[in-house]
């Protein structure tokens, strides 16, 4: 009889959770960085929103710009997060405890957001530069985090139903397929986030601030799901 004992899955995976902690470290400097100087705009700032102003001139461009930035608010990321549960079920009741459970995810992770933009306090770019609607502060940008938050998950979604969900017993996304859908996502995600800057609402720090709140969110949650598990 064997006197070695059988490994023993973690319930955090290191790997996930050294990025995240990357990803917290650079957001936890750079908010800082935002809210030593009184939220007022770096030189990347400044040049990203003067260039934005200065290539304005296709209504085409700016109809593409708010229809894209409209994308990453509203119903649309929490169908993706309830898409997303659907996605790795195995029968109905799991399928509808992951649909919630990435949606409470998501709904979290927008709490949490809420309280460092009142942390934060940083005010937007002066409003004559606007297109769109806008309101509340700035750092770290909602539409640009809530689009990448979205993104992830259904990029979960997808990893995990391409594996051979059960779900629909027997198929799985092809590998091409998947790699085209993750692709798209991703570009999505940051296409919004571009969005905010090119019309004018968000400093490009906003932005960068939103995609590393992202990362971290949905970081955390896969290192704390085991990897076996389906569930958010």
């Amino acid at each position: 009889m064997s006197l070695t004992a059988p490994p023993v899955r973690r319930a955090v995976r290191t790997a996930p959770l050294a990025v995240t902690a990357l990803c917290a470290a650079a957001f936890t400097l750079l908010a800082v960085l935002v809210t030593g100087r009184g939220g007022a705009p770096f030189p990347l700032d400044t040049d990203a929103l003067d260039w934005s102003v200065g290539h304005r001139s296709s209504p085409a461009g700016v109809t593409a710009a708010r229809a894209v930035t409209a994308s990453g608010t509203g119903p649309y990321p929490y169908l993706c997060a309830v898409v997303a549960g659907l996605l790795v079920g195995r029968d109905p009741r799991h399928r509808l405890l992951a649909a919630a459970g990435a949606l409470v995810f998501l709904l979290a992770g927008q709490a949490a957001r809420y309280g460092l933009l009142a942390a934060v306090a940083r005010p937007r770019p002066p409003v004559a530069d606007w297109l769109t609607h806008a309101s509340g502060f700035a750092f770290p940008s909602g539409h640009t985090s809530t689009s990448a938050l979205a993104a992830g998950l259904l990029i979960w979604g997808l990893v995990r139903f391409g594996r051979g969900s059960r779900a629909i017993p027997g198929w799985a996304i092809p590998g091409w397929l998947r790699a085209v859908l993750v692709a798209f996502l991703v570009c999505w995600a940051v296409a919004v986030g571009l969005s905010r800057i090119y019309l004018g609402v968000h400093w490009a720090t906003d932005v960068v601030g939103g995609w590393l709140y992202a990362a971290t969110w949905l970081g955390l949650g896969a290192s704390f799901v085991p990897a076996g598990r389906s569930r958010p």
